[in-house]
Formats: C-alpha cells, structure tokens, sequence
C-alpha cells in the first residue's frame, strides 16, 4: 500500500479543457489524500497544425481557483519565457519543462533567465532523443537560475524499432542521471511512456522497483472525452485504485540467507557477462575479417539480404530464449553499428555517403 508520505504524485489532465472539467476531476484526487501537484497542460505544442492546442491564458484562471478553493498546488508546462512569467503571476505553485523544450538550450537558457531568482521547483522531462547530455544540461541550467529543486521527469524517448509502448522506456538513460547524480530524485512519467492506459501501472511499479521518487500520471474525469491524448488519460478513481496495489521496494538488501542468495546470482551474471564479452569480441575480428575479404575482392559493405535473415531469426528465436522483441532489435541494431565501424575503420571498403548501415555479415 502506498500513503501520500511516500512519493509525488502529479496528476491532472493532459490538457485543461473547461473549470469544470479541472475541478471534476481534482476532486477526488485531492479527496485521496495523495495529491502533491494538480497538473493540467494550457499550451500544448502539438506535432501537427489543427490539433487541440490548448486553452492558452485563460486556463491560468482556472488553475489558480482550483489552487485557491481545494488547497492543490499548481502546476504546468511552459515552453518559452513569456509562459514562465505568466505562471508566475498567477501564483503556480511549481512549473515543468516539457520534451520538446528540453531539446532546445536556447529555449531552456529564456525559461531559466525568466525564473532567476524565484523559489520554484522545476520540473524537466527528458528531451525525445536519448541525449543524457542534454537533459542533465536542461537540469543544470534551471538549478544555476532559480537555485532551487529541480527534478528529473523520464517520460520515454522516440526511437525506431519494435516496442508496445508509445515511447520506448530506455531505462538505462535515467539510471545513467542517477548515478552521475545521486541526489536527483526521478519522477516517472507512465502515461507519456505508455501510450495507453492499461500499461500506466506496469511502467510505474518499474519506476519504483528502480527506486524513483514520484509519478506525473494523466488524469481526466471523462478520459474517453479527453481533447488530447484520450488513451493515455486514466479516470480519478482507477488512478487512486491502481496507486493502492503498487508496492515501493525497500531499498535496503536483508542480511542473511537473502544477501547470500544475491551474492551468488551476482557471481553468475558477472561470469556470464565475462563470456557474453569474449563472444562479442570475437564477433567483431570476424566483421573485420569480412571486411578484409570484401576490401580486396570490392564487395560492398551494403548486404540487406544478410542482415535481414539475421535480425530475422533472432527474432524468431526469442520467445524460446525468453527475450523480449524490443531488446533483441536493439542489441542487434548496436552490434550492426559496431560491425559496420569495425569494417569502416582502417580503410576498408566503406558505405556510400547515401547509404543506409546494414549489418554487412
């Protein structure tokens, strides 16, 4: 069971539509007990012209009467200065950066100018790229400006490839933000992550298995009536229910029998990570001997058929090895770049300038 004590929950809608629709559904939420922020979007930087763009200023009204009659910080997303200094004088409790935003440093360098000095928590979501470089910068530059909290939102990256969710997950990246900075505390985003409602929870019991600190979950009193992101959207109630049944991990290993248990696996997954390493190496001085071969008979590096048939009987071999399809498109997506460099290094023959990387062996 979960209590309010235990994380930060950010909830609310993905877009503010009407006050009546703001105050529908924070009710409950706020009734719950659980609610640290009420969220709802009021500029929404669409991917096409013509889409639900949000209610822009007049929702700042509506937000700060749901913060003056139910007691709920506010909280929104701004995308450029003139957002953030509006917020400001409406009297928002915190504010967060959002995707798109995050990838542009200029636009982080105006927001974080705009907010010098002001004693807000910020919020930053990881850019849509799996750049860690520029979402730590984005951390960075509001921590320089306002001096004050600012937390880490991992909503998932777009990326090719095979993966049911909407964005994929790419734990590793926020796990890499953790360990250069430990003291961040990561907020999940499982609505941005999944795409639909029925993964929300799946993603938020991993994000806490890996000891995240708070969920921003989509919430909307009539999710299917939702002008944006409908299926992502989870009602008051289902959100407050599923919140009940997850668990948060102590973070702390018991001493005993458990401590040896995991010291044993731990040798294990060390001395399979030492063959799988060795197996990997020897892959690579094939690819370069396959380069070699092609050099001096000028074949060219380009062989789809190859790869193909590759990609395509991992996949096949999967589900008896236990693997997910995800994690065997992009293993084997990183172990074609590495070949194709490998084959490409030392003068090899090489891949035209207009030419796609396919795994050459």
């Amino acid at each position: 069971m979960i209590d309010n004590n235990d994380i930060l929950l950010i909830a609310g809608p993905c877009s503010a539509e009407s006050e009546h629709q703001l105050r529908m559904t924070v009710q409950p939420i706020k009734d719950s007990g659980k609610l640290s922020y009420f969220r709802a979007g009021l500029w929404k930087p669409r991917s096409q012209p013509g889409s639900f763009e949000g209610v822009g200023k007049v929702g700042l009204d509506w937000m700060a009467s749901i913060k003056r009659d139910f007691g709920t910080p506010i909280i929104t997303e701004v995308a450029n200065a003139r957002h953030a200094e509006l917020c400001m004088k409406a009297g928002f409790d915190a504010l967060w950066i959002g995707a798109r935003t995050a990838v542009n440093p200029f636009y982080v360098q105006e927001i974080a100018e705009a907010l010098k000095g002001v004693p807000l928590p910020i919020f930053v979501k990881n850019p849509v790229n799996p750049d860690l470089k520029l979402w730590l910068g984005a951390i960075e530059r509001m921590e320089k400006s306002t001096g004050h909290k600012v937390y880490p939102i991992h909503r998932g990256f777009n990326l090719s490839g095979n993966t049911r969710f909407r964005n994929s997950p790419h734990w590793q990246i926020p796990i890499e933000l953790k360990t250069l900075r430990p003291e961040l505390e990561l907020v999940c985003d499982p609505s941005h992550i999944s795409g639909r409602r029925e993964y929300i929870f799946e993603i938020a019991q991993k994000a806490f298995d890996l000891h995240y600190s708070g969920l921003m979950v989509e919430t909307h009193y009539r999710p299917l009536a939702a002008l944006s992101d409908s299926r992502q959207q989870i009602s008051p109630e289902d959100l407050i229910r599923h919140l009940n049944q997850l668990t948060i991990p102590r973070s702390e290993i018991p001493s005993g029998p458990v401590l040896e248990k995991l010291k044993q696996f731990r040798e294990e997954i060390d001395d399979c990570d030492a063959r799988m390493l060795q197996l990997l190496s020897r892959r690579m001085q094939i690819s370069e001997s396959i380069g070699d071969l092609k050099s001096a008979y000028n074949i060219s590096v380009l062989q789809p058929e190859r790869w193909q048939s590759i990609l395509t009987a991992a996949l096949r071999n999967r589900k008896e090895l236990g693997l997910s399809e995800e994690f065997i498109d992009q293993l084997f997506k990183a172990i074609h770049d590495e070949s194709i460099d490998r084959q490409t290094a030392t003068g090899r023959v090489g891949v035209g300038p207009f030419s796609e990387k396919v795994l050459p062996d």
